[in-house]
């Protein structure tokens, strides 16, 4: 984290990115000595309400964060920003939502936990918009021009108060990741019986080391005492309140509960009553320490793709493996009417063998079990982030894979992320295909 004492005194000339958080309370002048060099500039957790007219004079900015301000509106002056196509003003309390706000070249914006009732129309003339992440606002439609945004592949829409999802929304050739949980669209569907999970009382577990922090909770290893005496070690996550730029975390464990058991998904051993503050939680399966994340989270610069080791190598049948594998626990899921929403190699665990689970259900969403057009549309956005999966595996997979079954894979993740969404194959298909290859 950068001081303003060094902006102040030119220690940070010719810096392309900086990260202020002090307490702002106005936009310091002396950034604009950063003009010539500045591309990403990160205000969060200050307590701004409003930038500078003249923003546009740091004519190199491509990314801004404002998250955890004390904005109400997005500030115009971004519009004339040149360069700048990813913009974060997280948990703010922006209500208006101007047009003259929204860069010709927006390709991230994340409202994620503000007070925004109402989108502009102009937001569907932003070509190059690829990730929206707007969780947790007041929004009871999208509008209509948004069925011109053909390179959107990521919306987060969670905990808002729509009533349905519009047609042009399930027919967008690139959407993949798709999180709209909590809202009164989802509640008929969203049926899950808790009573037939097992209760576990607190008193029964010792908690021991911290595994794991995400938005959504923290993840602690713990043992869990039975009656007879005996223990077994378990992994315990603790959920937390807030929204997060998937949605609500207590959306999140019901889907952990409704998703049932799956040889590809971390087993869910019971539901925590009895904390002391009243903490959501539950008792989880410890996962084995050979198991690791396949891919590091997308950056900046991929916005929408994991990030793997440069030098990351997959034999073909551990890449072969992990594929059947995601896709049965896919197809498992759509079975019990759920859609993953954050189908990812960073959301996977696998070891050398190609074991592999799925995990952090934090965008998963209910839609209804019966066949219908929605519900195949629902299905088969998933289908296209399983494509992407299976294209990054197959670039990662060493000599081993023959030159036929090379060329039967990618056809099939050619299939998966055609952009006619309803003429891409179901799960059930795409498990039958990978069993014709040996």
């Amino acid at each position: 984290m950068d001081t303003l004492a060094q902006l102040k005194t030119g220690q940070l000339a010719g810096t392309k990115r900086l990260d202020l958080s002090c307490g702002l309370t106005q936009f310091p002048r002396e950034i604009f000595d950063l003009a010539e060099s500045l591309e990403i500039l990160n205000l969060s957790g200050n307590a701004l309400c409003s930038l500078p007219e003249d923003l546009h004079r740091l004519k190199h900015l491509r990314v801004l964060f404002c998250s955890d301000n004390a904005f109400t509106a997005l500030p115009e002056c971004l519009g004339q920003c040149a360069q700048l196509s990813m913009i974060g003003f997280k948990a703010n309390q922006i209500e208006h939502l101007p047009a003259a706000a929204l860069p010709p070249l927006l390709r991230w914006l994340i409202l994620t936990d503000n007070r925004i009732g109402q989108l502009p129309a102009e937001l569907g003339e932003r070509p190059h918009l690829q990730k929206l992440m707007l969780a947790g606002n007041r929004l009871e439609q999208l509008p209509a021009s948004m069925a011109q945004c053909d390179n959107l592949e990521l919306l987060r829409i969670a905990s808002n108060r729509l009533t349905h999802l519009p047609q042009w929304l399930l027919r967008l050739p690139k959407l993949t990741w798709l999180a709209y949980a909590g809202n009164p669209l989802e509640s008929a569907a969203a049926v899950v019986d808790e009573d037939t999970t097992p209760e576990i009382a607190w008193s029964q577990l010792t908690l021991g080391d911290v595994l794991g922090e995400g938005a959504s909770g923290i993840i602690r290893q713990a043992q869990l005492s039975a009656a007879d005496g005996t223990s077994k070690a378990v992994a315990v996550k603790l959920y937390k309140g807030s929204i997060t730029s998937d949605g609500s975390p207590l959306h999140e464990m019901q889907a952990c509960i409704a998703a049932g058991r799956h040889t590809q998904l971390i087993r869910v051993e019971g539901r925590i009553v009895d904390h002391p503050e009243q903490q959501a939680a539950l008792v989880m399966q410890l996962i084995d320490p050979s198991y690791r994340n396949l891919a590091g989270l997308p950056s900046l610069a991929s916005c929408t793709r994991d990030v793997y080791p440069a030098d990351m190598r997959l034999s073909a049948t551990a890449a072969l493996r992990m594929a059947r594998g995601i896709a049965s626990v896919a197809a498992h899921l759509h079975r019990h009417g759920i859609t993953h929403g954050d189908l990812y190699g960073h959301n996977i665990l696998w070891n050398e063998s190609g074991d592999c689970l799925l995990g952090d259900f934090g965008a998963a969403s209910f839609h209804a079990t019966a066949d219908t057009p929605q519900t195949r549309a629902l299905q088969r956005i998933e289908v296209r982030a399983f494509g992407i999966l299976l294209g990054e595996l197959l670039e990662r997979t060493d000599s081993g894979l023959s030159a036929e079954h090379r060329g039967q894979l990618a056809a099939l993740r050619d299939r998966c992320c055609q952009p006619q969404v309803l003429a891409r194959p179901g799960f059930e298909a795409i498990i039958q295909a990978l069993s014709d290859i040996p």
